[in-house]
């Protein structure tokens, strides 16, 4: 059971919406916004793939540990996901495939249990 309050399905949906533009090739969004769609995203797919097998960084924002299978304490976690708050707020979206992200390189996952693709996208826009 995680010990973490559930994201607010409303703040998360403006948060996300608020960068929007970005994702659309505007200008960047403040530190304040963006870090809100990245850490509510990432809080909710912890929320949606409850474990501690998987480690998903969008660097400098936030981590956090997500997955069912065995628990990782120590060092580096041998399942993790890295990647750039634009990619990952496509993702979130579904504006971006997993498939198309890590070929190409934007995301970097390792292990067996890395993908994460199952949960995404974990936002939809459309009324």
């Amino acid at each position: 059971m995680s010990l973490r309050k559930a994201v607010d399905p409303h703040e998360l949906r403006d948060a996300v919406a608020a960068v929007v533009p970005w994702l659309d090739g505007g200008p960047r969004p403040d530190r304040k916004t963006l870090a809100a769609a990245v850490r509510l995203s990432l809080r909710t797919l912890e929320l949606a793939a409850p474990g501690h097998s998987v480690e998903v960084r969008v660097p400098p924002f936030a981590a956090v540990q997500c997955v069912a299978g065995p628990r990782h304490t120590r060092g580096t976690p041998p399942n993790v996901v890295e990647t750039d708050p634009l990619t990952w707020l496509g993702l979130v979206l579904g504006r971006v495939a997993w498939a198309d992200a890590l070929e190409d390189g934007r995301i970097d996952a390792s292990g067996t249990r890395a993908d994460v693709s199952q949960w995404l996208p974990l936002v939809s826009l459309k009324h």
